[in-house]
C-alpha cells in the first residue's frame, strides 16, 4: 500500500488482524473497493470462492494482478479500474471489505455510495472495515469518522469492533 502509514509492520498488523476478524471461515463473493497493490487481495482470495477487487490506479491493478498471479489466485480475482463512488460490480457479494478506503472520501459521498450499493449485498453479508486512526492531509475523513458513517448506514449493525491506538477494524452485518 502506498499511502503514507507509519511502517510496513502497521500494514502487516491490519491485514492480519482483518482477516482474523472475518466471522465465516470462506465467503462465496467478496468485493473489495480499493485493493491498491493486491496484498490483502491475494490472502483474501484464500478464504473466498470468488474476488472481485477494485482501485481507480492502473499501476496499483497490474501490481494487483502479478501478485496474484505468482499466489496462484488470479482465477478467482476479477480485478475493476473504477473511481471511488462508481456503482460496484455485478455481485451479490456475502462479503464487503473496506481497508484504507473508506477515508479517501467525504462523509456524504461515502453515505451516498453505501446507501446506493449496500441493498445489493446478499442478506447477512459481512462488511468489514479497517482503517487508520489519525488524520493524513490527503484523506476527508478519520478511520473513526469513516467508521462512524458507515454505522449509520440504513440495514447495516455493527457486530464486532477491535481498535487501539493507530487502527480501527470494525464488522457490520447486512440484514
Amino acid at each position: 500500500d502506498p499511502r503514507p502509514f507509519p511502517t510496513p509492520w502497521y500494514q502487516q498488523r491490519r491485514d492480519a488482524i482483518t482477516l482474523a476478524v472475518l466471522p465465516d471461515r470462506r465467503y462465496r463473493h467478496a468485493l473489495q473497493p480499493g485493493c491498491s497493490t493486491g496484498t490483502l487481495t491475494a490472502q483474501l482470495a484464500a478464504r473466498c470462492d470468488r474476488v472481485t477487487a477494485m482501485d481507480v490506479a492502473d499501476a496499483a491493478l497490474r501490481s494487483a494482478d502479478a501478485r496474484l498471479r505468482r499466489a496462484g489466485s488470479r482465477d478467482r480475482v476479477t480485478l475493476y479500474l473504477s473511481p471511488r463512488d462508481a456503482p460496484w460490480p455485478p455481485g451479490p457479494f456475502d462479503l464487503l471489505l473496506l481497508s484504507e478506503v473508506a477515508c479517501d472520501l467525504e462523509a456524504d459521498t461515502l453515505a451516498t455510495v453505501l446507501c446506493r450499493e449496500c441493498p445489493r449485498l446478499r442478506p447477512g453479508a459481512k462488511v468489514v472495515a479497517a482503517h487508520w486512526r489519525h488524520p493524513v492531509a490527503d484523506h476527508p475523513l478519520t478511520g473513526d469518522a469513516a467508521h462512524a458513517v458507515i454505522a449509520e448506514t440504513p440495514g447495516l449493525t455493527s457486530v464486532a469492533r477491535y481498535g487501539d491506538r493507530d487502527l480501527v477494524i470494525e464488522v457490520f452485518e447486512h440484514r
